[in-house]
């Protein structure tokens, strides 16, 4: 098992911990990760051009004339497709985008991304984050003693003063066990586990 150290909010050690090597040492498949991250992107689509069609054109549904002894062509109602202001017949209909690979390519696929931040020295476990209030500015001067930016920050519960107090800072994230995701892993440059989060993660992926 891969062994890393534990930090405080002042960058000094104060032990060590053991990582996993079912999910902190998988070999990295570049196809696998972009599969997924692919996913992800696609799942966060939508698609914005929609037409409406005969059903959701406003308007009478009498029919304009007669079927026949008029000399012209028959015709039903208003929203005809023929006709000006009528329904389209074959345009877009909002197309979705979503699909989803295996579970099982999924969640390789993140233990795929917390390992190449171990192989990188990207992964740091802070033993807490706890700020007493909500300030900027103390959340700025713990970030620097770590000398850390453009980090991803994990907890194990709710932290609302760590999320208000992160979420003016550029290119720091706050998320919770449960939203940890390939594409935000590989975003960032650095991981921040809380180390009660790692339960969280060996629970979700070990199963």
């Amino acid at each position: 098992m891969a062994v890393v150290e534990v930090i405080n909010t002042a960058g000094e050690k104060v032990s060590e911990i053991e990582l996993s090597d079912d999910i902190f040492s998988v070999p990295i498949k570049k196809d696998v990760l972009h599969e997924v991250v692919k996913m992800q992107l696609a799942n966060r689509r939508t698609a914005t051009a929609k037409v409406k069609h005969r059903g959701d054109v406003k308007g009478s549904t009498r029919k304009l004339f007669r079927q026949k002894g008029t000399g012209r062509a028959r015709r039903g109602d208003v929203k005809s497709p023929l006709l000006k202001g009528g329904g389209v017949i074959f345009g877009p209909d909002g197309r979705k985008y979503a699909y989803k690979p295996p579970k099982k390519v999924r969640r390789l696929a993140l233990k795929m991304a917390l390992s190449s931040k171990l192989q990188q020295n990207a992964l740091k476990v802070i033993n807490d984050f706890e700020l007493d209030e909500i300030k900027t500015r103390k959340f700025t001067n713990i970030m620097n003693a770590l000398d850390l930016n453009k980090a991803l920050i994990i907890t194990d519960k709710d932290n609302r003063n760590l999320e208000l107090s992160s979420r003016n800072v550029p290119e720091v994230k706050v998320m919770r066990t449960e939203g940890l995701n390939v594409y935000d892993i590989l975003k960032y440059d650095y991981l921040v586990l809380v180390q009660g989060s790692l339960e969280g993660i060996e629970g979700r992926l070990l199963r």
